[in-house]
This record gives structure tokens, C-alpha cells and sequence, in this order.
């Protein structure tokens, strides 16, 4: 009888929870973690399991840590005096698959980390969205070594309807997944002030969302976020904070690189203003009441 793999997914957010159940429909045996109680409790209703890290990583085959940036994966990876981490538990071969969005730089030091401690580093920063999380559809751009790659393959097929192997050199996943929030900035930026233009024309949401998404101006990002914006609602898909994160990093390596990315500096500037508005929490989508407060517009929701 084939063992079932025994897959850790340390963070249990709208995108790690998706890739939790996607794991568990695929027949692995999942050890959960979060430090919020609550998903770890729907999850272990699902079929995972949790409890004592130093009981159950030395269990595990593969280890994904889905956390919001470079600093908690590296703890997670790393530990503290007050909580243990991957490296010292997992057994010698086994491997962790990175998911967070990171600096190429920060994925080659943490790769360096991992691989002297004797496991496998996968570099897998993902895209897709809570709801491909859950279908088990995700796109991953990864990078690492064969040994990571044959080590992550059953992980990746239960959570990937893509993988794009960018390689063997870790932070070439994290270099594409770059250009991919680059341009998914900039577009959620763009959407914004098409919107709130169309409003300063006299054109409601509904209608300029009608009529781009099928014109050429459609984009994933107008598609998707523009429906929150004609519904006024904020509640978040992926929210304001992250952006100022992102593009960081974007433009932290484009510095590096001496390559001008005006673009990406002039919707970070937007992200920053909207998150300075206290609109940090609420959907990215909400940017666009950055342009409708300084043009006196009202968007659908606002207070009459």
C-alpha cells in the first residue's frame, strides 16, 4: 500500500485554508498551524490534524508555509526560544515549499538556510486567488533543486492547476512572481482611476464596468476588482496592505537593477495614500476611493 504523503501547511489564512482542504481532497494527511485558533479548528473538522510542533514536524514529508512576508517565514523556518521551527524537526530530505511573496534576494538567503540544515528549499510563490486555493487550481512559479522539486511534486499537483518551473536557482519564482504583482498593481491602480474618471464624466460604475470589461481595456484586475467597486464592497479579497509590500519589493529590486519602474512607484503611492486613509484592512479595490475623495466624487455605498 502507497503511504499517504504527510504535508504540513503552517498558516491558515484565506489562501493557505484553500490549500489546506486542497491537500486533504487530494488524500494527504495534513498537520495544521495558525496562531489563530479559529481556522485550525474548521480545519481539523475537515480532516487535519494539529497539536505540539516538536510531536508532529518530525512526521511531516513536506512543509508549506503560506505567511504573509519574508520575516515570518523565516521564523517559522527558523523558530524562536519560545517556539520551535522546521529546521532541527523535519527529517533530513524532506522539504519546505515557500509560498509568501519575498525579494529574490530574501528566497537565495532563506534557500541558503534551509539547504545547510540538510532539507529541500522550494521557492513557490503563488497566484490565483482564495477560490483557486480551494479548488486546488493555484498557479506557482517555483524554482529550486531537483531533489526540492521531486519532494514538493505531490503538494504541487494537489494545489496547482499550473506550476511554472523557473529553474534550479532559488528566487527565480520570486522574480517572476514579481513581475506578476507589478502588473496586477498597477492594473488594480488603473482600474480605480478609470472608474473614478467615468464618474467625473457623468458615466456610473455599473455602466463603465459594463462596457470596458468588453472592450480592450478589460484586464483581470478591472474584471475582477471593478465588481467590488460597482457593489461597494471592500470586504477583502486581498486588502490594501498588502500592495505597499508588494510593489516594495518590486521596486527594491528594480533599484538593484537600475531599471526605472515610474508605473509601479506612482500606484504605490496610491496604495500608500489609501492605507494612510485607514483604508489598510479593506479590499484593494478600495484605492478607488482615494480618486473619488480628492475629485468629490461618491462611489456606490458611499453615505448619501
Amino acid at each position: 500500500m502507497t503511504q499517504r504523503p504527510c504535508t504540513g501547511i503552517f498558516g491558515l489564512g484565506s489562501m493557505g485554508y484553500g490549500m489546506a482542504q486542497s491537500l486533504l481532497r487530494a488524500g494527504h494527511d495534513v498537520v495544521a498551524f495558525d496562531i489563530a485558533s479559529d481556522p485550525v479548528a474548521r480545519i481539523i473538522a475537515e480532516g487535519a490534524v494539529s497539536g505540539a510542533l516538536d510531536t508532529l514536524v518530525p512526521t511531516l514529508d513536506c512543509a508549506v508555509v503560506v505567511v504573509l512576508n519574508a520575516a515570518q517565514t523565516e521564523a517559522v523556518i527558523m523558530g524562536s526560544p519560545q517556539t520551535p521551527g522546521l529546521i532541527g524537526q523535519m527529517r533530513k530530505g524532506s522539504t519546505i515549499v515557500a509560498c509568501a511573496t519575498v525579494a529574490p534576494d530574501e528566497a537565495r538567503r532563506l534557500a541558503d538556510i534551509v539547504t545547510n540544515a540538510g532539507l529541500n528549499y522550494l521557492d513557490a510563490p503563488i497566484s490565483g486567488g482564495a477560490v483557486k486555493a480551494a479548488a486546488g487550481k493555484l498557479s506557482i512559479m517555483a524554482s529550486g533543486s531537483e531533489a526540492a522539486f521531486t519532494g514538493a511534486r505531490p503538494v504541487l499537483d494537489a494545489m496547482a492547476e499550473v506550476v511554472f518551473e523557473m529553474g534550479a536557482e532559488p528566487g527565480q519564482g520570486s522574480a517572476i512572481k514579481a513581475v506578476n504583482q507589478m502588473l496586477v498593481g498597477i492594473q488594480i491602480a488603473a482600474m480605480a482611476e478609470a472608474m473614478t474618471f467615468g464618474l467625473s464624466q457623468g458615466i456610473s460604475t455599473a455602466r463603465t464596468y459594463e462596457v470596458i470589461t468588453r472592450c480592450a481595456g478589460n484586464s483581470w484586475a478591472f474584471e475582477n476588482r471593478g465588481q467590488h467597486v460597482v457593489d461597494g464592497n471592500y470586504a477583502p479579497a486581498s486588502a490594501i496592505d498588502i500592495w505597499p509590500k508588494d510593489l516594495g519589493i518590486v521596486l527594491d529590486a528594480a533599484r538593484s537593477a537600475r531599471f526605472s519602474a515610474p508605473l509601479t512607484a506612482t500606484a504605490l503611492q496610491q496604495f500608500l495614500a489609501a492605507s494612510g486613509s485607514g483604508l489598510g484592512r479593506e479590499d484593494d479595490a478600495a484605492v478607488a476611493k482615494v480618486y473619488a475623495r480628492n475629485a468629490g466624487l461618491a462611489l456606490p455605498g458611499d453615505p448619501a
